[in-house]
């Protein structure tokens, strides 16, 4: 339980298009889900995810390699603000964007909640270790064979911490709180 005069964390009291570029910025859990390349059904258009990466992608890091300079290396990469989180229809389900975006709260395997990077990984969130290669190593033709559904899914241990990681939770929670009179 947090103390009573503890403050909210940001996320949960200010509105998408008032934080700051820091903040914004740390809402990243940094999963690289949003990295993979995506089809777009002519006909339908659904999104379909594959497991290729972003050529800027490192699959270790899940992060961009370039990340100042990518748009102008991969000119269709989106620049997400919040007015365009709002129209986006294929950020993942686990995005912190899009789940701020609905009113929901972050999860706890959330870096700004769990205090560890690496619990994205845990949740089976991250894209570490699931990638096919690289768009820079695939034809076009060969996108259609790496469609997936795991990166429009949210993994089951993702919705709730695994009993270790819940004690380690629980007892910061309790250590940041404090006995009333």
């Amino acid at each position: 339980m947090a103390p009573a005069d503890a403050p909210e964390p940001f996320w949960r009291v200010t509105a998408l298009e008032d934080m700051d570029d820091q903040q914004w910025e740390s809402l990243c859990d940094g999963c690289g889900r949003c990295c993979l390349i995506k089809l777009e059904d002519e006909d339908t258009g659904r999104i379909h995810y594959t497991d290729v990466g972003c050529r800027l992608l490192d699959g270790e890091t899940c992060r961009c390699r370039d990340y100042p300079g990518r748009q102008s290396q991969v000119p269709d990469c989106v620049r997400l603000t919040p007015d365009i989180v709002r129209t986006l229809t294929w950020l993942p389900p686990t995005c912190a964007y899009r789940l701020l975006r609905e009113g929901a709260d972050l999860p706890w395997w959330h870096p700004l909640v769990s205090g560890d990077p690496e619990t994205v990984v845990a949740a089976g969130v991250s894209v570490r270790g699931r990638l096919s290669g690289s768009e820079q190593n695939m034809e076009p033709e060969e996108l259609i064979e790496r469609i997936v559904r795991w990166p429009d899914r949210t993994p089951r241990q993702a919705k709730g911490p695994p009993a270790p990681v819940a004690r380690r939770l629980a007892g910061a929670a309790r250590s940041r709180a404090r006995k009333l009179p």
